[in-house]
């Protein structure tokens, strides 16, 4: 017989293919999900179904033959079962338990709760149940800032104080680390202040102590004179002077770091986008502002030095050239070759094998560099450079030169030149002009040195493109002027002299 329970009903999975369904509104009973409910057809009597069709409330329905109709909506003695076990219903049953009429309501849901599996409940205390179920333990638990109240433990002032030191140096030392951290997540100058070795590499300084005098120097130029390059001015818009209100990417120092470390190290911009957090148009436009500045800035201090602070300084190894103003020579950096023949013939250099700028470097005897004149094509022959750079202006008769063999200079200047000699037709050298020669040479190399101190900039150690011409000159009379404030003495012996 079928059970019905209106507080909760047995649903279960099918067995087997039908696929029965109840027709009532409301009803969701299927015999995929319930073996246990049968289904019924509407009767044939007119008056019969009629009443089934009232009962159930569909209006304006007309079943079929696969209309059914479940047993959930019929009493139990509106059933009767046969000889083979089937279901059947008496003649003339009618369904009256639906949903509106609080019957056949769904199971409800069990709880989590209830479906849960539950753990076993701990054995009694043996103490209890000699007590008798009804007896209650009592716990009483110490009260909150209760000073009459003694801890099992005791703990004197002098270990509760130790504590306390032991935290308080915890808590700096994870300061420290936090500020370590900081500092590695942003690149700027605090990250390198404490490895000179690091200045040197990223600035060409010999240490931070030097990095910082030099940004002393420049410090209150660069909240005054400074020109900034910005997107408007970039566009055609008139530049403007920086103001301390203008909101800045980088602090003025970081933006002295990063215009070094791209001519220093010669890093992409991109590279150095990624190591200072902002845009590669930010970086190209902190590279060409502070290439203008320190052009203008540097460029105003008189590099050329008179006739009397030279003789001052004048080294010992000089004393058999002792009217010696400058020593010069010519250098070169690769550029990228031009398309146009015209331009490639121009600054094509044959002593290179390649397109080249040629510029021209004089230092005094102790070791500035005194003279920088601009980039030429590479073509030019030493001679040329020398007449159209302007030093001649410079020279007087009292004074004296000193180049190489390539300087064919003699009736360009009105002083005296120092220069090894040609062995011209002459089947050998006579032993004085040897000895002048060796001479010359090792004073020379002085020259060579400083212009090393030049090249070590990496940004010359690749060829440029053509695409920062118009900036290549400014930036590399910028890394010569450069060379008096990052480096010592060229020989360590005359450091106690200057």
């Amino acid at each position: 017989m079928l059970t019905v329970n209106k507080k909760r009903l047995t649903y279960q999975c099918q067995i087997g293919n039908s696929k029965l369904h109840c027709s009532v509104p409301l009803c969701a009973v299927s015999s995929r999900y319930n073996s246990e409910v049968s289904f019924h057809r509407f009767p044939h009597q007119p008056e019969v179904r009629a009443q089934w069709l009232v009962k159930i409330r569909c209006e304006n329905f007309t079943p079929t033959d696969n209309t059914r109709v479940c047993s959930r909506h019929f009493k139990l003695e509106d059933f009767i079962t046969t000889t083979t076990g089937r279901r059947k219903l008496v003649q003339g049953a009618v369904p009256c338990l639906f949903e509106w009429n609080n019957f056949c309501l769904p199971a409800p849901r069990c709880s989590v709760w209830e479906r849960c599996p539950k753990r076993p409940s701990p054995p009694p205390d043996p103490l209890s149940e000699t007590a008798g179920s009804d007896c209650e333990m009592e716990v009483t638990l110490p009260l909150e800032h209760d000073s009459s109240v003694t801890p099992t433990t005791s703990v004197t002032p002098s270990e509760l104080a130790e504590e306390n030191e032991k935290l308080k140096q915890k808590v700096q030392e994870q300061q420290q680390q936090i500020e370590t951290l900081q500092l590695q997540s942003r690149f700027g100058v605090e990250r390198l202040a404490g490895s000179d070795e690091d200045i040197r590499f990223y600035t060409r300084f010999a240490s931070y102590r030097h990095f910082q005098a030099f940004w002393q120097l420049v410090e209150s130029a660069v909240n005054t004179k400074m020109v900034r390059v910005t997107s408007a001015s970039a566009a055609g818009a008139s530049q403007h002077r920086s103001t301390v209100s203008q909101v800045k990417k980088l602090a003025p120092i970081d933006e002295l770091l990063l215009f070094l470390m791209h001519l220093s190290v010669g890093l992409s911009l991109r590279d150095l986008a990624n190591r200072f957090g902002i845009h590669r148009t930010t970086v190209s436009r902190i590279i060409t502002t502070w290439t203008h500045f320190l052009y203008h800035l540097l460029g105003s201090i008189r590099l050329w030095l008179p006739k009397e602070v030279v003789q001052a300084h004048l080294p010992p190894e000089f004393s058999q050239y002792a009217d010696t103003q400058v020593v010069l020579d010519c250098t070169e950096i690769f550029c990228q070759t031009p398309s146009s023949l015209v331009l490639q013939s121009e600054v094509f250099s044959n002593y290179k094998s390649h397109t080249t700028f040629k510029a021209m470097i004089g230092i005094a005897p102790h070791g500035p560099i005194t003279f920088v004149s601009p980039l030429y094509a590479g073509s030019m022959s030493d001679r040329e450079i020398f007449r159209i750079s302007g030093i001649t202006k410079l020279l007087t008769a009292d004074m004296a030169i000193m180049v190489d063999k390539g300087f064919l200079v003699d009736g360009l200047v009105p002083c005296k030149v120092y220069r090894p000699a040609f062995l011209s037709k002459k089947t050998q050298m006579s032993k004085q002009d040897v000895e002048q020669t060796q001479s010359i040479a090792r004073l020379r190399v002085h020259v060579e040195r400083c212009i090393w101190r030049i090249k070590e900039n990496k940004l010359f150690d690749k060829v440029i493109p053509l695409s920062v011409c118009g900036s290549i000159d400014q930036l590399f009379s910028v890394a010569c002027f450069l060379v008096n404030y990052q480096n010592g003495p060229l020989v360590k012996a005359w450091a106690t002299q200057e």
